[in-house]
């Protein structure tokens, strides 16, 4: 499968290179855009800072430019966090898109967008300051609507960014049980 992995609000982090070489060891070709240029971040408030500075149309221009040249390949789009918000713009814009991995993240859907039966996962803290019950509840109905296929996980007790090491959210459990759910959804498609 061809995956476009998009990073969270901390950036292009080592963790987020080795969840790509992850996916590559089960036999996926993997692209990881650095939509922040280079820079990392060591706290989710200086990120979301660089973040608002660079603007939402900015980092979507970047994220469509870097699957450009790869989505005749019928992508699966996926993400961490504000990766995962990117992720699902794009698999929700493409009529080529083969699936939809998010990771800790979801994003507003457009009342015009349709998609023919995608493959969408979702995986997430439960419960989530970022992701919370009466959110996610709207969105999985307005994907529904949409036309996707959708699947959630939850993982009770897990911080937001629960699959990543470098991090105090962290949850090993919930990481593993996320990562060999997702390899299975990818191998599906």
């Amino acid at each position: 499968m061809n995956i476009m992995l998009f990073h969270s609000t901390y950036g292009l982090t080592a963790a987020v290179r080795d969840a790509a070489d992850r996916l590559r060891a089960a036999g996926h070709e993997v692209w990881t855009p650095d939509l922040f240029e280079g820079r990392t971040f060591g706290t989710v408030e200086d990120g979301m800072e660089f973040k608002e500075a660079v603007g939402k149309e900015e980092l979507l221009k970047r994220a469509v430019l870097a699957a450009a040249p790869y989505s005749d390949r019928g992508l699966v789009y996926a993400g961490f966090s504000l990766g995962a918000s990117v992720a699902q713009t794009l698999a929700l814009g493409d009529a080529k898109a083969r699936g939809l991995l998010l990771l800790h993240g979801t994003s507003d859907i457009a009342p015009t967008a349709y998609v023919d039966e995608l493959p969408v996962q979702l995986h997430v803290a439960e419960p989530d300051p970022f992701e919370t019950d009466d959110w996610l509840g709207a969105w999985y109905l307005q994907m529904g609507r949409a036309g996707a296929d959708v699947e959630v996980y939850r993982y009770a007790g897990a911080g937001h960014l629960y699959t990543d090491p470098e991090l105090p959210d962290y949850d090993a459990e919930a990481a593993e049980a996320t990562w060999r759910v997702a390899l299975g959804f990818l191998d599906s498609l």
